[in-house]
């Protein structure tokens, strides 16, 4: 399993873990809700869990 920390705008995080989810080698277990980074409005970050998808 790997444990990823994703970083930018609520957008662009919720583009790539759409990204993820379709990809057939990836399975995504779980992400955590949005975190606001110090400092700024605009960039969050949120904890991810994947695995390699068994076929």
């Amino acid at each position: 399993m790997l444990k990823v920390r994703l970083q930018g705008t609520i957008k662009d995080i919720r583009w790539f873990r759409r990204l993820l989810e379709r990809h057939e080698e990836v399975e995504v277990k779980e992400v955590s809700e949005p975190f606001a980074n110090k400092g700024t409005n605009k960039y969050f970050r949120v904890y991810a869990e994947i695995e390699k998808a068994e076929k």
